[in-house]
């Protein structure tokens, strides 16, 4: 099968598209032919870099495939696996160190899949699990409720651009948080306000946010403090060591006012939640751009930009491959 590996060793290693072994799939696994995936900063921040810098001994150590996110069809499952059957459209993904979903063929447990939303291509649903699950599980880690007032900062991107629209779905009112060239991207997806971070020093005003979602992790609740009430919620996805050391530092500092933080985890129940809320129309992926897998260097370098508005898709199979399995 064709995968998205790393060829070379340390910083002079490049990506690359090439032919390795199917996985062979576990009692409680099935194997997904893969037809959406897509790229997430993790896959560059720290995918590639343990692909890069881990040696492949002659061939002892099986290449490390890219990729978190995946849509597709099972086409075979392990002895213990009862809740699918072959044939089966599903997404998902394994929050271990990765999927290996940038590649023909993907194993992943049982519970860490679901039925795909019926509204949705392979494409549009293999964008989703990542993003999607952070944003759900952020906003319910944050406690969210209808009434309730949100700040969603990083708004346009994957995370946030899917927590705009759930926290809609929840019945909040909404604030996002972009740049000026995406305000209209924001509005659109149901946010009744938005904040340009380019032209307004937001962090130092005073508002009365239920809840802070910092979905860059590029702040903290020390810096948010005057956007919350007394006793508001500041979550943030942790994407490095600093935000970490904020975390602890903050929750050290600040009595009533928590800060919290998402480590997202895939599960059945919540891929179900995500899919009720696609199907019924409340919630739809952003796709920034879509490459097909040869050109995964080329998704890679977008998502380095920082600018991309919402996510990142790679096809690795063919629409018209994909049309062939939905019609069965």
């Amino acid at each position: 099968m064709k995968a998205a590996t790393t060829q070379g060793f340390g910083f002079n290693s490049v990506l690359v598209v090439e032919d390795t072994s199917k996985p062979k799939v576990g009692p409680k696994e099935v194997l997904v032919e893969v037809y959406g995936s897509s790229v997430n900063p993790k896959d560059w921040k720290l995918n590639q870099n343990l692909s890069s810098f881990t040696p492949r001994l002659g061939g002892i150590i099986k290449p490390f495939i890219m990729g978190d996110d995946l849509a597709g069809v099972v086409v075979e499952k392990g002895a213990k696996v009862v809740g699918f059957e072959l044939g089966d459209r599903v997404y998902g993904m394994n929050m271990g160190l990765r999927t290996a979903a940038c590649a023909e063929y993907a194993a992943i447990g049982e519970h860490q899949i679901a039925a795909m939303p019926n509204s949705l291509s392979f494409i549009e649903a293999g964008t989703i699990p990542l993003a999607g699950l952070t944003a759900l599980q952020g906003l319910n880690i944050g406690k969210l409720k209808e009434g309730q007032k949100v700040l969603v900062i990083g708004a346009s991107g994957g995370v946030g651009t899917f927590a705009v629209q759930i926290a809609k779905a929840i019945g909040a009112e909404v604030t996002g948080v972009c740049s000026d060239r995406n305000i209209e991207l924001v509005k659109g997806l149901g946010a009744d306000a938005v904040i340009d971070y380019t032209s307004r020093d937001y962090l130092s005003e005073a508002a009365d946010y239920d809840l802070v979602f910092d979905t860059t992790s590029y702040f903290s609740l020390s810096l948010c403090e005057s956007l919350l009430k007394d006793d508001g919620i500041y979550v943030t996805t942790v994407g490095g060591g600093k935000a970490y050391l904020n975390l602890i530092k903050d929750n050290i500092i600040f009595n009533r006012q928590k800060s919290k933080f998402v480590l997202v985890k895939s599960n059945t129940s919540d891929l179900n939640v995500l899919r009720k809320y696609i199907d019924e129309g409340q919630l739809k992926p952003v796709l920034d751009g879509e490459y097909p897998l040869e050109e995964i260097h080329q998704a890679f370098a977008r998502s380095k930009t920082g600018r991309a508005a919402g996510k990142i898709a790679i096809q690795v199979k063919k629409v018209e491959q994909e049309a062939l399995v939905a019609s069965v």
